[in-house]
């Protein structure tokens, strides 16, 4: 099969992305706990996380069109 690296880079990313969003949210809750604190995101930083997430789509979309 000629299309097996599709499904292998569609895995890769997807298992790449889970685990990128278990750090994020664990980093979330202990910086909750640390101040004692239910987890919380502020419309601005949900914001900026949306933007960036965004930017780093852009930039990966970009690799190797040069």
């Amino acid at each position: 099969m000629n299309n097996n690296w599709k499904t292998k880079t569609i895995i890769f990313g997807t298992v790449i992305g889970a685990l990128s969003g278990a750090v994020s949210a664990y980093l979330l809750v202990k910086r909750a706990e640390s101040e004692n604190e239910k987890p919380k995101l502020s419309p601005g930083e949900g914001i900026q996380v949306g933007l960036g997430v965004l930017g780093l789509m852009r930039m990966i979309a970009g690799f190797g069109s040069d």
